[in-house]
């Protein structure tokens, strides 16, 4: 977990969008995404002091998310719809104390999400009791919120969220795969991951066959010029990290960079469902 203390400067304006395509191999797309901002907001349905019918609060959250469903036989599609829908109720009903995590240390913030997804995680084990067809399923989840300039990050599994920041590109999330277990460890090379048969032997994800998910978090400052990449590893499977950065660094606009990325997954393969969400920060430095 990386922490870090951030002025209360003037926000920056986000510009995001989200892709997912099935990929040339695969019939179903089990990927799923979701791009959206949070807000409060206060209706005055009837009062005698003169006001705007709504008012906004300057607290805004942005958020970003990218679930791969495990199992294809075990409705990795309901896993991963189910995972994203849980989380987005649990931010709708937590973004007060979220939102408002600018001005403290940002610890709550991390806990809150790491709830989220111990939540989704309840949830996808619930769903699976209460419909033996589903027993197993799984679905990786990669969380990002911004607010103010921060971000929050929580994942599991090997979906991935970059942060292309001062013309490097930085993986900001672990894989959560036995391969990735063995390399950290030094049992393994580079080389020898790419073409390992259980580099996609997801270790720990929201459901699967044992509950209790660990979220790993991250909280770290932004910066005018960021690009934030969340993806699933039908993208980073047909696209190497310089390929990658070399289409951030070209595409300014957040579709133009989505669609160049999943294109490029697809001309070199398309082996599995490829999701791109691309978030741009803008703004004073």
């Amino acid at each position: 977990m990386s922490a870090s203390a951030s002025p209360d400067l003037q926000p920056l304006t986000v510009r995001s969008f989200g892709l997912t395509d099935p990929g040339r191999v695969r019939p179903n797309n089990e990927d799923v995404f979701l791009v959206g901002e949070l807000a409060r907001t206060l209706i005055v349905r009837h009062t005698n002091i003169p006001q705007p019918d709504e008012t906004h609060s300057r607290h805004r959250g942005y958020v970003f998310l990218v679930a791969d469903g495990v199992g294809g036989n075990e409705a990795g599609d309901v896993a991963s719809q189910l995972g994203a829908a849980s989380v987005e109720e649990f931010l709708l009903n937590t973004f007060r104390r979220v939102a408002a995590a600018p001005s403290g240390d940002g610890q709550a913030a991390l806990q809150e999400l790491q709830a989220a997804l111990r939540r989704a995680d309840a949830r996808l084990f619930d769903a699976a009791g209460r419909h033996p067809e589903w027993r197993g399923m799984g679905t990786t989840l990669t969380l990002a919120l911004a607010a103010g300039r921060r971000l929050f990050v929580a994942h599991a599994g090997d979906s991935r969220c970059y942060l292309y920041s001062g013309d490097a590109l930085r993986q900001l999330t672990a894989d959560h795969t036995v391969v990735a277990d063995l390399a950290r460890s030094g049992l393994l090379t580079r080389a020898e991951q790419a073409h390992h048969p259980w580099r996609h032997v997801v270790t720990n994800l929201l459901g699967g066959t044992e509950p209790g998910v660990r979220a790993e978090v991250h909280l770290l400052d932004l910066h005018a010029g960021d690009a934030l990449l969340l993806c699933s590893d039908g993208l980073t499977d047909m696209v190497a990290d310089e390929a990658i950065a070399a289409v951030l660094a070209a595409e300014a606009d957040p579709e133009a960079a989505c669609r160049r990325l999943v294109d490029e997954a697809n001309r070199n393969g398309g082996k599995d469902n490829v999701t791109a969400v691309v978030a741009r920060f803008d703004g004073p430095s």
